[in-house]
């Protein structure tokens, strides 16, 4: 069980860590510049934190193409990415135009269309979304509802939550490719860009909570799942920066418990200091997942536990914390 449990952590690590955060072990060093945003607290207010750093915004402006939408949203989160290092800033936000223009083209223009059908009526159309998924006739059969989805805390963030026991990661690997895989889990990545960003248009700065369910876990992940995991977070840290909060672990069996000085040290550094080992009781206590998107009162226990577990009232936000994508539910009351 040790074993297995580890080789889980090792997954959510590669999915923790911001992609270009270590070269040959290392932690890189931000380049120095004039040019610097200015860092924020969880729930801030989006246009406080714009107005901190408009300068570099503005600056950031200048790299998007005419023929190209990016709200003031997305670029604050290249330019808080980037505190003291405005190159790396552009570039970054460079790498991440040049993908929705050729590579990501097709997930960027799935995604946006399917979140605009699915708001069309002033709530939130989840079958539209899962549908539009790249390779969703094959994939969708194994990322459901009862193993993967993605709800709302009350102040608007969003929370991924999964339970990996609950995917037949192996049967889904003998049916879809890894690039497939992959493409899958960046279509619910931009989908789940785009929600943020809207939300946070309209007040705080939204982030996404990863919670990882370890209930039931009986044997390590399939290595062509954990594959394609690890290709999309490897893009995940420059196409999406900061955008994701605090990594959970949820539910560890009891007896590993004991152990979890043992399992930090499995993440990166960058990441432990974020990362919470938790029981979470109402999760724990559901057979499947998809309660927490038709149930409305165990939703609402189950984000004010995760509120309590994850997200500090105070302190610094929490950078990029690569995440395993999932099917999107609950209620968006802001776009209405």
């Amino acid at each position: 069980m040790m074993t297995i449990i580890s080789r889980l952590l090792v997954v959510s690590a590669l999915l923790s860590v911001p992609s270009n955060a270590f070269v040959s072990g290392k932690p890189n060093k931000p380049r120095s510049s004039r040019l610097k945003a200015v860092p924020y607290k969880i729930g801030a207010k989006t246009e406080g934190v714009l107005m901190n750093n408009r300068f570099v915004v503005d600056s950031l402006r200048k790299v998007v193409p005419d023929d190209m939408e990016m709200s003031d949203v997305d670029l604050l989160r290249f330019a808080l990415a980037y505190p003291d290092d405005k190159a790396g800033a552009e570039e970054a936000l460079k790498n991440a135009i040049e993908w929705r223009k050729t590579t990501g083209k097709h997930i960027v223009d799935a995604a946006k269309d399917a979140v605009a059908k699915a708001t069309a009526n002033g709530g939130w159309e989840n079958e539209v979304v899962r549908d539009a998924a790249p390779h969703a006739d094959v994939i969708n059969d194994f990322i459901t509802p009862k193993a993967v989805i993605t709800t709302s805390t009350e102040d608007g963030d969003l929370v991924y939550v999964i339970r990996a026991s609950q995917i037949d990661d192996k049967e889904l690997m003998n049916k879809a490719s890894v690039e497939q895989v992959c493409d899958f889990f960046m279509y619910a990545k931009e989908v789940h860009n785009i929600v943020a960003n809207k939300r946070s248009e309209k007040g705080r700065l939204c982030s996404v909570l990863f919670a990882n369910d370890i209930s039931g876990v009986r044997k390590a992940p399939d290595k062509r799942f954990s594959q394609a995991l690890t290709s999309s977070s490897d893009q995940y840290e420059s196409l999406y920066p900061s955008l994701a909060g605090p990594t959970m672990i949820l539910n560890l069996p009891l007896i590993l418990q004991a152990f979890v000085g043992l399992l930090k040290p499995l993440f990166p550094k960058s990441v432990q200091e974020r990362l919470v080992f938790k029981r979470a009781p109402v999760l724990a206590s559901l057979k499947e997942l998809t309660p927490l998107g038709t149930d409305p009162l165990i939703k609402t226990k189950f984000v004010r536990e995760v509120k309590e577990r994850a997200v500090p009232e105070s302190g610094s936000f929490c950078t990029n914390l690569g995440l395993v994508p999932i099917e999107i539910r609950g209620e968006y009351d802001s776009y209405r």
